[in-house]
């Protein structure tokens, strides 16, 4: 096994081609990719630097290849918050804004965004793991590398943080009107 789980197998055993899981995946992880790092480009550089990683042990994957990538990402992602990001400068004047924002135009599920946006970025991968993807804890923990036991402590503070967020309360109540 190498070091993300992906269990040896003989060259000509691969899994189904690059291409068609590219083809057949990308949107799944792209959207994950977005939810995690909550910028389209930055989505899209996760997802390609998680792709180029699984591409070069594509032929020793055994199985359902996705966990194994969606892993990759998840531990992609975690590498990135953290390392230190010099990358980007502030300016005065925003550029246009490329790429569509799932949540634009719906103001309530933009205070959830933006709180979702202010979790700690393990709690914040765990929650859109397990209920936007749909994921069990096991299968959460898989991808995040962890114990059932975390995802599920990471995912009830995430629960907590949100259900006292200033934003949110004001929404609730707004909703119970």
């Amino acid at each position: 096994m190498d070091e993300l789980g992906a269990a040896a197998v003989p060259d000509d055993a691969g899994p189904v081609p690059f291409e068609a899981f590219v083809a057949a995946s990308g949107d799944r992880l792209l959207r994950t990719a977005y939810l995690l790092t909550r910028d389209h480009a930055s989505a899209e550089d996760l997802l390609q630097t998680a792709l180029t990683k699984s591409w070069s042990r594509w032929r020793r994957i055994a199985g359902e290849p996705e966990p194994y990538v969606r892993r990759v990402l998840v531990n992609t992602y975690a590498s990135w918050w953290r390392r230190r990001w010099n990358g980007e400068r502030p300016t005065e004047v925003l550029p246009d804004v490329a790429g569509h924002d799932p949540l634009d135009g719906h103001a309530d599920r933009q205070d959830l965004w933006t709180a979702l946006g202010r979790l700690p970025r393990r709690q914040r991968a765990a929650v859109v793991l397990r209920y936007h993807e749909g994921f069990t804890e096991a299968e959460t923990a898989a991808v995040l590398g962890c114990s059932v036991g975390t995802v599920k402590s990471q995912t009830s503070r995430a629960l907590a943080r949100l259900r006292v967020d200033p934003v949110l309360a004001d929404l609730s109540e707004r909703s119970a009107r």
